[in-house]
């Protein structure tokens, strides 16, 4: 059974676009670099054509992974969502002891994760350790270097 992989509506319409992109523009690439080696001479000896069918084989493992994440995708409504508790695509304001200083996140999938932006996944670290804690709880986290110890001030979508 594949794992269902869950999505805001941006996050899906980015990965269509994604796919979309490498279908039409990154299949013409190949195929353009493939001819283009394949008009330099004997096949046997062209390191420059093996590099190109070896890039569309990438190319063509990438489009097949993109693929399979989109046929076993969620897109959530958060009108359905309670904010009681954290959960995937939750807003969760936390204070950090270990800095004093409040922090946003936002708790979403692997493929839409953007630490710049604050939108952390859920099977990060940090990400595993909120779920499911409520308003006013304090969770220990352990990571990569060392332990973080958050309060949860709010939850919201």
């Amino acid at each position: 059974m594949a794992e269902t992989h869950y999505f805001t509506e941006e996050g899906l319409s980015n990965l269509k676009k994604e796919l979309s992109d490498l279908k039409v523009r990154g299949r013409a690439e190949a195929a353009k670099a493939i001819a283009e080696a394949r008009d330099k001479g004997d096949l046997s000896e062209n390191a420059e054509y093996d590099a190109a069918k070896d890039a569309q084989g990438m190319l063509e493992m990438k489009i097949n992974q993109l693929e399979t994440i989109l046929a076993n995708s969620k897109v959530i409504d958060t009108d359905k969502l309670d904010n009681s508790r954290v959960m995937i695509l939750s807003k969760v304001k936390v204070k950090n002891y270990i800095t004093m200083k409040d922090q946003q996140f936002t708790i979403v999938s692997e493929k839409e994760a953007d630490i710049k932006v604050g939108k952390i996944s859920s099977t990060s670290p940090i990400g595993k350790g909120l779920l499911g804690k409520v308003k006013g709880e304090v969770v220990e986290i352990s990571v990569p270097n060392g332990k973080m110890k958050l309060e949860i001030l709010s939850i919201s979508f």
